[in-house]
């Protein structure tokens, strides 16, 4: 567990690419926000304005994967439909491998877990994703040890969300293991938020698409 009163920084890093989904990102850092020495660095394929798949929303990434930070301790990897394209592109999947491997922390949302999937770094490990495109997000890592039904899931780590936003649920429960719980309920209390913490709730497992 990481120390709150200490005067290290945090740096998370955020991986931005042509229809990504904006809350799965916006989320978490909301959660993430307020603590103290946190630096946040966005990061695509080239600097610069990134569309995401919402309302033509416009994030901008201050690096490029050919030229990221020095240093990251959290790795963010949301989804959206980019993600169809995304799986295949070696610019974004060698930049996973690489900071995947460096990182305390790798985190992905709803379909992100297909980018960590595609890059081979969830391979025999436990992860979800979007249930509703949970079968697409299965076909990119046969290797995985997927779970159709967990609003979260925690392999080292490695952490996976389901869809949007069980985003924020999972933020809350990485800030409380590794900030504490006091730092956590601050967190959701500044946000108004009322999370989930029970990793098994999923209602929308009823969305997956069992074979007949």
């Amino acid at each position: 567990m990481s120390d709150p009163t200490s005067s290290k920084p945090l740096h998370i890093g955020v991986v931005l690419f042509q229809g990504f989904e904006p809350l799965d990102a916006a989320g978490p850092l909301e959660i993430w926000g307020q603590l103290p020495d946190l630096h946040v660095h966005y990061i695509a394929q080239q600097a610069g304005p990134v569309k995401s798949v919402t309302a033509q929303m416009t994030w901008v990434a201050g690096y490029s994967f050919d030229q990221p930070p020095e240093h990251l301790d959290w790795l963010l990897v949301p989804g959206g439909i980019g993600t169809r394209q995304e799986v295949r592109n070696p610019a974004l999947l060698d930049f996973i491998r690489v900071w995947s491997d460096r990182v305390q922390l790798c985190t992905s949302v709803c379909t992100g877990a297909a980018l960590l999937a595609a890059a081979g770094v969830l391979d025999g490990k436990r992860a979800t994703g979007n249930k509703v495109h949970i079968a697409w997000v299965m076909s990119t890592g046969p290797q995985v040890l997927w779970e159709q039904k967990a609003r979260w899931v925690r392999d080292g780590k490695f952490v996976t969300s389901s869809g949007v936003t069980a985003g924020m649920d999972m933020a809350v429960a990485v800030l409380k293991e590794e900030y504490g719980e006091e730092e956590a309920h601050a967190a959701v209390q500044r946000c108004e938020y009322e999370p989930h913490t029970d990793p098994t709730w999923d209602p929308f497992s009823a969305l997956v698409q069992r074979p007949r």
